[in-house]
């Protein structure tokens, strides 16, 4: 079977939508990722549950043989029954097949393209939306995407199952035909009765979901914290109310879901019931033969089976069609970037990097420190310098929110305090990029100006190490060191640095320090920060007061000024 084409042909099925895609676009989609798995499955299924539907006729007709002692029609009918049989147990095998293939298609398809799509967000996505969503997204909704997938044939085969039962039964007795008739319309105005109430019901189950999956990784992330303040509690209690949130929405959809489970038994027991009594009276009367009434019960009965696949398809869709809404919503979120304008200097030739509201400008070749008297203009500042939040920052003259974000990650790398540690080999973490396959001394070297040599030698396989996440075996300040030789490893030409030494004893920032101003030589670094060792080596130091930038120049010469005296007085020591 053709393999499915991936979270790349998701998007080329979705094209390029400007708003949020709707979840019957994005079923659509899903189904055409694996195209022709569905319709195969859909053939199959269809062919075996009619193979199926034929089989109590020919056991009656093969009943009126026995009873009019005709060999020949007997050899025939026994030969269409076991046909019936044999056409029926390998479309069965073959419509589980594509079943189980559509069905992963869409789960590792969706699952890529989660993953492409939080890649592409990058760091906007914890101001877009929470970690935990993310996660909730790939564990709760993508398998009933894949769910979905997998009733399509039978849900469709189910349905012509249904008509063709019907129509049998109509050509044996019009008037069991029409009571069957009249119960399956019932049954089917019932069942479109309850979709709404169980739409509605399973997307407060999967929000109050969410909401639960939020409180757990907030508290495996903080479990720390929570325990040296006395918080345990509190949040025991919190995670006890969004608990018992879903417990109570979880019954809410169980009551409709088990009205859908007693259709399944209740209808057909009923039709059996009341065409079996009708079906015995026309015998008595001479209007039909014992074979067809056989026949008659024997459809009845097998209507059981397609009704089941029709509400099972029902129930698993509506689930896929909540599932693609919260899809949607991820999958709409859009980067403060869009592709268009080529940036300059990809070769890893400097050019100026400017923000013009603030006035701060960013020259190559240069360290240069910002000084902000408001900490939350130091995050804005590098996240717009970043180009993660939309403003009119250029590089090289071309507007970064213009730009292909994939360059913009390329040349640009903004290193927060904060930054994750992934698991694995110390040696992999720290350059993700491979460059030091043919050098290790690009790695040692980076690794030298970060400081960060003791740690290496501490640990027992030193760079071969492997990491545990979230890395508790290392101090703020050695992680603090490790997230700085990454990002010396990855060599952008515009390296932005929220106080990167905060957690640093006084000699290793000065080491820090000397090594940093000496290891960029044709590359821009920025730094945000207030310690004076850094800004005392600082190339030029812009003072940003309220959002702009209010003095410029080196370390000493800004000390004339009182605010920014009195702010890096407060930042350390005399330098």
């Amino acid at each position: 079977m053709r393999p499915a084409r991936g979270p790349i042909g998701v998007s080329a099925a979705l094209g390029r939508l400007p708003d949020r895609p709707t979840p019957t676009r994005l079923l659509l989609a899903l189904a055409r990722l694996d195209g022709r798995a569905v319709l195969l499955g859909t053939l199959t299924a269809v062919l075996a549950l009619s193979a199926q539907a034929l089989l109590p006729l020919t056991i009656g007709w093969t009943l009126d043989s026995v009873l009019a002692r005709d060999t020949v029609a007997l050899h025939l009918h026994v030969s269409m029954v076991l046909g019936c049989g044999l056409v029926q147990a390998v479309a069965n095998v073959l419509s589980d097949r594509c079943a189980v293939a559509a069905s992963l298609a869409a789960v590792y398809g969706t699952i890529g393209l989660l993953n492409r799509q939080t890649c592409r967000l990058g760091r906007q996505l914890a101001h877009r939306t929470s970690i935990s969503g993310v996660v909730n997204l790939a564990v709760g909704d993508v398998p009933h995407l894949g769910a979905a997938m997998s009733v399509i044939g039978r849900g469709t085969a189910g349905v012509v199952a249904s008509a063709t039962a019907a129509a049998v039964l109509w050509s044996l007795s019009s008037s069991i035909g029409f009571v069957v008739l009249i119960g399956t319309a019932t049954a089917a105005s019932l069942l479109v009765t309850l979709i709404r109430p169980l739409h509605r019901r399973q997307q407060s189950l999967r929000a109050y979901q969410g909401e639960l999956t939020a409180h757990a990784v907030d508290t495996l992330a903080g479990l720390r914290i929570l325990r040296g303040i006395g918080g345990e509690e509190g949040f025991a209690r919190r995670y006890r109310a969004s608990s018992q949130r879903v417990r109570r929405a979880g019954v809410h959809v169980s009551r409709v879901e088990a009205w859908f489970a007693a259709f399944e038994v209740l209808l057909p027991g009923l039709l059996l019931v009341g065409a079996g009594w009708l079906g015995a009276h026309q015998v008595a009367t001479g209007w039909m033969s014992v074979g067809d009434l056989v026949a008659a019960f024997g459809y009845i009965a097998f209507l059981a089976i397609p009704l089941r696949a029709v509400v099972d398809a029902v129930d698993k869709v509506t689930k896929g069609h909540v599932a693609a809404r919260r899809l949607g919503a991820f999958l709409s979120l859009n980067t403060a970037t869009r592709p268009g304008l080529p940036l300059p200097g990809a070769s890893g030739r400097g050019e100026v990097l400017e923000e013009p509201a603030s006035g701060l400008c960013i020259r190559p070749g240069r360290w240069t420190a910002v000084v902000c008297a408001d900490a939350g203009d130091a995050t804005t500042l590098a996240e717009q310098l970043g180009g993660f939040v939309l403003s009119e920052v250029r590089y090289g003259g071309v507007p970064l929110r213009e730009s292909p974000p994939r360059e913009i990650r390329h040349l640009i790398l903004v290193v927060d305090d904060d930054s994750y540690l992934f698991a694995g080999p110390l040696r992999r973490e720290l350059d993700p990029a491979d460059r030091a396959e043919h050098d290790e001394r690009l790695l040692l070297d980076a690794i030298a100006t970060a400081d960060a040599r003791d740690i290496v030698a501490g640990l027992p396989r030193g760079l071969d190490t492997e990491i545990v996440t979230p890395a508790y075996e290392f101090s703020g300040g050695q992680l603090q060191r490790l997230r700085l030789a990454r990002a010396l490893m990855a060599d952008p030409a515009v390296l932005v640095l929220r106080e990167p030494t905060s957690a640093v004893d006084a000699h290793t920032e000065a080491r820090i320090a000397d090594r940093l101003r000496t290891s960029r030589p044709q590359r821009s670094t920025v730094v945000f920060c207030t310690s004076p060792l850094m800004l005392d080596r600082a190339d030029h130091v812009a003072f940003v007061v309220d959002g702009h930038v209010v003095a410029e120049g080196t370390h000493d010469q800004l000390l004339t000024d009182r605010r920014y005296r009195h702010l890096v007085a407060r930042g350390g020591g005399s330098p």
